[in-house]
């Protein structure tokens, strides 16, 4: 089982920044790939950024590429999702979720981000 906890959702102003972050318990964190996708109201959740389990490796949406930076700190077992020049379609429930290699995913609860315009 892994446990993730997600927070640094709120509001804010379209062209700002937003810092997301994820923390996770319960298996060994450097062994599973993470991830971060979003659910804007009305739509179906999508992918917006996936790191590697040792950090090197990235991928991003192309919605999101250029503007958003997905890192992780495995001392601290927690992922991050830096977003610059938001826009107001970045507004959705953010969810964090690991990737183990069994096949397993788990998610987080989601964090609110809303922005205005």
């Amino acid at each position: 089982q892994v446990q993730l906890v997600e927070s640094g959702g709120g509001l804010v102003q379209a062209g700002g920044s937003l810092r997301l972050s994820c923390a996770a318990s319960g298996r060994t964190f450097s062994s599973y790939a993470m991830g971060w996708f979003r659910q804007a109201p009305g739509k179906e959740r999508e992918f917006v950024a996936a790191v590697s389990n040792s950090g090197g490796i990235t991928d991003y949406a192309d919605s999101v590429k250029g503007r958003f930076t997905i890192s992780r700190d495995n001392s601290k077992n927690t992922v991050y999702l830096q977003g610059d020049s938001v826009k107001p379609e970045d507004t959705g429930v953010y969810y964090c979720n690991a990737d183990l290699a069994t096949g397993s995913r788990y998610w987080g609860k989601g964090t609110l981000v809303t922005v205005s315009s």
